[in-house]
């Protein structure tokens, strides 16, 4: 059965595409082709932005309650395809059946209910001496998504961007365009304004680079490589446009010498593994106090083994493939240079698809290619420590600082997660928080993303003096 789609969604209607070329969307876990969608042209980037600059001046107007009341309408259409979501993931992603309906179906439904409630709370004013100080929407919105969280990105940036005020225009990852459909058949059914909210599916070099420069795109909002988001930033800066980037990350695990030794290995290569490793808050570096090293080592490798590959449909499988042959060689390629010891990565995988053994390499040099650059696979680094000082010394010697995580005793695991020098840090298996703000240090990118702070992303402030 195909999954095709042949039409863009611009102004409130699916129109034609100004061509008729279009994207192969490949099952990442039989290589076989799951249909067809547009390659969207600079034409269509155009036709899109001038849908949404008609339509911000009377959607910036609406009462947040308003904007919130229709974001209620999207999550319930969009509630009510939660089985097609997970499916379609699990297609053209290659997720395993678990994962695609907890995370990449379960998750941005979470969200975008967030910011329907966010939406709804008292308007944020304040009053300083004598000027009063408001939040304005920042204006049309050019959100460009990444493949990895191909829906939940997507809603992140949509529901926070809808709830400021401001209007979008949507170019989802070429390579699992196909759930970015679903939601905008829910935002069809939800009845959204004409011109709110677009879609321009197609490739980077192409639809990106044209809604990253365009002059009447105000605001872009990325997540992806860092080489991409540097790219996006000089395209928007000569126009003087706000930027918001997510990009990638090398987080350190932190196993301090206190620390409950086997709940920490577990829980690290789980992390590090979830999603097939293709997660750019993955925690790839588990750092080891020298007391619980070798025991740590055992630990992750025993713990490798419990991940099979396969069919992500099978109820057994709880790693898939990368998502293309190219991500594939990419960490196989990583592998083949890691120049560690391997202790885990032998397993069988099926001959068909892009599958890559989980892969655990003890006595990582901390310097090394494999302990500095993102993998984005199933690919743990072990690395030995000999004190808390040591230990933050390594986990900030990163160019990135996305997120990361500490084991031990309450305060000295605070102490070193207050020292790490990066955006999130879980102590002790703290569960993520959808409506904290999400976002890196350094090279990890500019801004936050969810729940308050991820709307004060799409909002200007301004002073009027009375």
């Amino acid at each position: 059965m195909s999954l095709s789609r042949d039409k863009i969604y611009l102004d409130g209607s699916w129109v034609p595409p100004s061509s008729g070329e279009t994207i192969p969307v490949e099952n990442p876990a039989t290589e076989e082709i799951l249909g067809h969608v547009p390659a969207g042209a600079a034409e269509d980037v155009d036709r899109a932005v001038a849908a949404a600059r008609r339509a911000f001046p009377g959607w910036a107007q609406t009462s947040m309650a308003e904007r919130g009341a229709v974001l209620g309408k999207l999550h319930e259409s969009l509630a009510a395809r939660a089985g097609d979501i997970a499916r379609t993931v699990g297609l053209e992603l290659g997720a395993p059946l678990k994962v695609a309906k907890s995370v990449q179906a379960g998750l941005p439904l979470l969200v975008l209910r967030g910011y329907a409630d966010l939406a709804a709370e008292p308007v944020r004013e304040e009053t300083i001496g004598n000027s009063l100080v408001v939040h304005e929407p920042v204006g049309v919105v050019g959100a460009i998504t990444p493949w990895n969280y191909p829906l939940h990105q997507v809603v992140a940036k949509v529901a926070a961007a809808l709830a400021a005020g401001c209007t979008v225009v949507l170019k989802p990852s070429e390579l699992t365009p196909l759930v970015a459909y679903l939601l905008f058949d829910a935002a069809d059914e939800a009845g959204l304004p004409p011109g709110v909210l677009n879609l321009v599916p197609g490739t980077g070099p192409v639809v990106g680079a044209a809604l990253a420069g365009h002059p009447d795109v105000d605001m872009v909002s990325f997540t992806g490589s860092t080489a991409t988001g540097r790219a996006i930033t000089h395209a928007a800066a000569d126009r003087i446009a706000r930027v918001s980037l997510e990009l990638g990350g090398k987080s350190a695990n932190v196993i301090l010498e206190d620390a409950d030794v086997t709940r920490a290995v577990k829980v690290g290569v789980a992390n590090a593994f979830l999603n097939s490793g293709q997660t750019c808050t993955a925690w790839t570096r588990m750092l080891v106090h020298r007391s619980h090293y070798r025991a740590a080592v055992e630990i992750a490798a025993a713990a490798a083994a419990t991940y099979p590959t396969g069919d992500p449909f099978d109820e057994g499988t709880r790693l898939g493939p990368l998502v293309s042959a190219a991500q594939r060689d990419r960490v196989r390629g990583f592998i083949a240079r890691a120049g560690a010891r391997q202790v885990a990565g032998d397993a069988a995988v099926p001959d068909r698809g892009h599958f890559v053994a989980p892969t655990v390499f003890a006595d990582v040099d901390p310097a090394s290619e494999l302990a500095q650059e993102e993998v984005f696979g199933p690919v743990l680094s072990i690395i030995e420590f000999d004190s808390d000082d040591h230990a933050v010394e390594i986990a900030n010697n990163s160019r990135y600082g996305l997120a990361g995580g500490v084991w031990g005793s309450e305060d000295r695991a605070m102490a070193v997660a207050r020292r790490m020098r990066t955006g999130a840090v879980d102590v002790n298996g703290g569960s993520f928080n959808p409506v904290a703000p999400f976002g890196g240090y350094k090279q990890s990118g500019l801004g936050r993303e969810l729940g308050p702070y991820g709307l004060a992303e799409f909002q200007q402030t301004k002073a009027i003096q009375r």
